[in-house]
């Protein structure tokens, strides 16, 4: 039987909060440790020591970490961790900038034989899992084109919530939510060398972006369209994926809070051509559903695994995050407009 990992949850917000659930009943991690300087009424338990700074948690002999503190935190606690020695998963966005990441980066490579994994959860998704399965089976051909909407309703206090500041969120939709969808993407097909984008600010009264709007083209010649908005006001997640031989299309986000639905669902048709009998719209189509998200507990599976056997990150290694943030940070300048508006460079 393998020891169980000393493990602190460091930001105790949507995410930290579902970390520490995951971290009190996994039999991997063994939760002794949590830090939020911004929510020092959090409720306490015996069972873990609290510090309202993380680098006394990272003192206090933990041996990973799950780290979901506000987006300006997040490039500094990763680096220190792993400074430390001490075993890392970190929430999405990974930082604020491109150079975040790379600074990431750096201290990765110093930091020999300990994981670095990076929350980009939708690569565990029932739905995910089974396209990319029937992807790689070749049955249904290459690739063609995929669309993604990630949209949200922002709320009343949306314009002043931390997520609306450029200090601490470093991006609105698009790297908040958009990274998501441009993961995807590049978990289905690959990286993409053309963008053709434009990033608004649409509705709300925030200085980043509430829409996002980009074309992007790889070198297999196959088109990905995405549109991240928080002014969409009907909670939605989908993406659409066309092959030479059949349509697939994932509808539905099992979030811990339900506000994209209560449930994943996969609806595939094979290539059909117009005939007699389909003229009307009426097409042979195959639904899966799903209703049990457990992706969290997947990812925190493969984490344990990952410090456990001393292996590479399957999903959401350094490198996928690194790809993502510079593809984000390529639809931003690819419109003119907003490209006058960012003050840090792509790359």
């Amino acid at each position: 039987m393998r020891d169980r990992i000393d493990t602190g949850i460091i930001g105790t917000g949507t995410k930290g909060t579902i970390w520490k659930g995951i971290a009190e009943r996994h039999p991997s991690f063994n939760l002794t440790a949590i830090s939020d300087a911004h929510r020092p009424n959090i409720p306490r338990s015996e069972s873990f020591s609290y510090y309202v700074d993380y680098r006394d948690l990272l003192s206090s002999g933990v041996e990973a970490v799950f780290v979901a503190p506000q987006t300006r935190y997040r490039a500094r606690v990763v680096t220190e961790a792993l400074g430390r020695g001490i075993h890392v998963l970190c929430d999405v966005p990974p930082g604020r900038s491109v150079q975040d990441i790379r600074a990431i980066i750096a201290a990765e490579k110093k930091a020999r034989g300990t994981v670095l994994s990076f929350a980009f959860s939708h690569r565990f998704c029932g739905a995910v899992l089974r396209v990319k399965e029937m992807i790689h089976s070749g049955t249904y051909g290459k690739i063609l084109w995929m669309k993604g909407v990630f949209g949200k309703s922002g709320g009343e206090d949306f314009e002043s919530t931390w997520r609306s500041n450029r200090e601490w969120a470093g991006g609105g939709i698009l790297l908040d939510q958009g990274i998501h969808m441009l993961d995807l993407f590049r978990f289905f097909a690959g990286d993409f060398t053309e963008v053709k984008s434009f990033v608004t600010t649409s509705f709300w009264n925030i200085p980043l972006e509430d829409n996002a709007f980009a074309l992007l083209r790889n070198s297999q010649n196959q088109v990905a369209v995405i549109h991240a908005s928080s002014a969409h006001w009907k909670n939605s997640f989908a993406i659409e994926i066309c092959l030479e031989n059949g349509y697939f299309v994932i509808r539905g986000d099992l979030s811990p809070r339900g506000e994209y639905g209560p449930r994943e669902e996969l609806i595939v048709y094979p290539r059909q051509f117009a005939d007699g009998k389909n003229v009307n719209g009426i097409f042979e189509e195959s639904v899966t559903l799903f209703d049990a998200g457990a992706r969290y507990e997947h990812e925190a599976d493969s984490f344990a695994d990952c410090i456990y056997d001393g292996s590479k990150v399957p999903r959401g290694s350094s490198g996928d995050a690194l790809q993502a943030m510079k593809l984000v940070y390529r639809i931003y300048r690819g419109d003119a407009v907003w490209r006058g508006r960012m003050d840090t460079p792509a790359v």
